[in-house]
């Protein structure tokens, strides 16, 4: 895998991403939960899909996994039913929602993960948890976390502190082993595939605006299903295709989502040329095919308020499209506690590769630069590494070097092999 990279002469190709691994995620912890038989499809899973995998493993459900080309299938049948202590690796999406899946349970876990993981906030989920009756613990608000279920838990009526699709799925699974009525209002709009496929599985779930109800107790019944294609790995390819003068990149079978597609709306609102075709909305999640044509300036990018949540993940992309046409990040203080300060890490990558940034406490302030030659610390962060990899793609930056290439493998472990491919 290169550690260097540089600006490509076009960019042309289709790709087919990894799945979306905040949908792995929960048909795994569903299934489980459900007792299988069921068998979940996901394409080029990465690390954090895995550590999910292995962590039901130590609870002693079956997971068995196959391979076939870039498909791992993975099989699973039986519920959790042991004590352990569980390695969540980088993922705090794993940790969150086993969390809350585990609180209804009689079993006393322990969730662990890396020095990263560690350093992250997990007392807002704990205090979810425990207004269900379990008995959850942290280590001065960080994993290791210890949580200590219930077989029945007691509906509650939850406020999310933050729009946070983790905590909204934590506490709908916590929801769907507790008796009564669960309510959980958030103060913005997030992702809801944990609504959409609990309700796929039978539990009676709904979604008005920004309240969630979940009437239980209910269990999941088995849901076989193949994971779309990660809008989040469509990222870098949509803000690559829209910043660089010659591409032409088609991304096949990803998941359209709307409460994904926040991305695609805010590159369309600037000038890019977008195109989504849906091709299976039968399903729980709605899929298709995107089509990113370059050539075109795009307008400056201003990101605030309720536009943050949907577009947590992409933002340091968007720092890229910024440091381009101009622009101004706020209300994202949620970058700092991310598996690194992103917003850190963004101020110096962009500043490295020659925009003019201004720090501010919850984002940034970019103006356009003089591209330059720059290292770049990634700080073990996937999306940082992608990011800083898309503007020396793109001419953004003359080249830059990356200090951990490797790290994109979390969420993206063929990201080498497809930019390779779209830059040939």
């Amino acid at each position: 895998m290169p550690s260097s990279v540089r600006p490509a002469a076009r960019l042309r190709g289709r790709l087919e991403v990894p799945a979306d691994k905040s949908i792995a995620h929960r048909a795994l912890i569903i299934n489980a939960l459900a007792g299988g038989p069921a068998t979940v499809e996901v394409r080029s899973p990465g690390e954090d899909v895995l550590s999910t995998a292995a962590c039901l493993r130590a609870l002693c459900v079956t997971v068995d996994a196959s391979t076939d080309g870039a498909v791992t299938r993975f099989h699973l049948s039986g519920s959790p039913t042991r004590d352990a202590t569980l390695d969540c690796g980088n993922s705090g999406t794993s940790m969150r929602l086993l969390a809350g899946a585990l609180a209804g349970l009689p079993l006393r876990v322990v969730l662990d993960g890396d020095a990263s993981l560690r350093s992250r906030p997990m007392e807002r989920v704990a205090s979810l948890l425990r207004a269900t009756g379990a008995e959850v613990t942290t280590t001065d608000g960080h994993a290791p976390m210890t949580v200590a279920g219930r077989s029945r838990l007691t509906a509650a009526t939850h406020r999310l502190p933050v729009a946070s699709a983790q905590l909204l799925g934590a506490a709908c699974l916590a929801g769907s082993g507790a008796e009564g009525e669960t309510r959980i209002e958030s103060p913005g709009s997030t992702r809801d595939h944990t609504e959409r496929m609990l309700a796929a599985a039978g539990v009676p779930i709904r979604r008005d605006g920004l309240v969630t109800t979940i009437e239980g107790p209910a269990r999941p019944r088995p849901l076989s299903l193949a994971v779309p294609g990660d809008l989040s790995s469509a990222a870098p390819w949509l803000v690559a295709g829209a910043l660089h003068p010659d591409a032409d990149i088609t991304i096949a079978g990803v998941g359209l989502n709307s409460t994904r597609t926040a991305l695609v709306d805010v590159l369309r609102h600037a000038g890019a040329d977008i195109e989504a075709t849906l091709t299976d909305a039968a399903g729980p999640e709605p899929t298709g095919n995107l089509r990113v044509r370059g050539g075109r300036p795009l307008d400056p990018v201003r990101i605030a308020g309720a536009a943050v949540a949907p577009l947590i993940d992409e933002l340091p992309l968007l720092g890229i499209v910024m440091a381009v046409a101009g622009g101004e990040l706020r209300d994202a203080a949620e970058l700092r506690v991310k598996e690194s300060d992103r917003i850190a890490a963004m101020i110096a990558g962009m500043g490295a590769i020659g925009a003019s940034v201004e720090e501010l406490p919850d984002g940034w302030r970019v103006s356009p630069g003089v591209a330059r030659d720059a290292r770049i610390a990634t700080h073990g962060d996937h999306r940082i590494a992608i990011a800083f990899a898309v503007a020396a793609l793109t001419g953004v930056a003359r080249s830059v070097e990356l200090d951990d290439p490797a790290c994109v493998a979390v969420s993206y472990p063929t990201f080498w092999t497809d930019l390779a491919a779209v830059a040939s």
